[in-house]
């Protein structure tokens, strides 16, 4: 009997690292990202995977770990009307995506860190109690907190522009993208964000 070890036996294909190519929607790449803003980085996750099926719910902050997509999919059903449709909204984001494409000619999920991150305020107000007396007073705003703003403004532009107007939510939802991503004013989620630095300066 021979001692030569036997033959490992061949792995199932599929499994070497150059086969696997996921892509959010089948056709977006997530791997080549990039960042400018190092403070909210670590909060803009860029998975291939746009449905968790809810898993990161039941932990405090869990959510910062999920993709960016699958929060701004989440962020549109936020309103009594949309509550629940997880499978139209993400229809929404993917055609809003195909738009991007095509007038940016750029990765859609690039534009979206982009966006979120032009759109993140750094200063807000809270109020304080002096007796009987509320005073505002401005302060820094956390990153997670910065990254759930800039997608609640995003998607509220959206909702504000699609809503009894002739304009397709999708259509809405790539304004919004491209023009936060390109730091224009005059679009809704940069100009919340203007807004609120703003009042906060005055409030130092």
């Amino acid at each position: 009997m021979s001692e030569d070890a036997a033959p490992e036996p061949d792995a199932p294909a599929g499994t070497d690292d150059e086969d696997v190519d996921a892509k959010l929607f089948g056709k977006w790449d997530v791997t080549g990202i990039t960042y400018e803003d190092p403070s909210t980085r670590r909060y803009l996750a860029a998975t291939p995977v746009a449905h968790t099926m809810g898993r990161h719910s039941s932990k405090q902050f869990k959510k910062s770990e999920i993709s960016v997509v699958e929060r701004l999919a989440n962020r549109l059903m936020k309103t009594g009307q949309n509550a629940g449709k997880k499978q139209q909204a993400l229809q929404i984001v993917r055609d809003a995506f195909d738009i991007v494409h095509e007038r940016t000619d750029e990765n859609p999920v690039q534009v979206l860190v982009r966006a979120v991150e032009n759109a993140a305020p750094r200063e807000e107000t809270v109020r304080l109690k002096y007796g009987g007396i509320s005073v505002p007073q401005a302060v820094d705003v956390a990153p997670q907190r910065r990254v759930d703003q800039a997608l609640k403004f995003i998607t509220d532009g959206a909702h504000s522009s699609a809503f009894k107007t002739p304009t397709d939510a999708a259509e809405a939802l790539a304004q919004q993208l491209i023009g936060a991503a390109d730091y224009d004013v005059q679009t809704y989620a940069v100009g919340q964000k203007e807004e609120k630095e703003r009042v906060a300066a005055a409030a130092r």
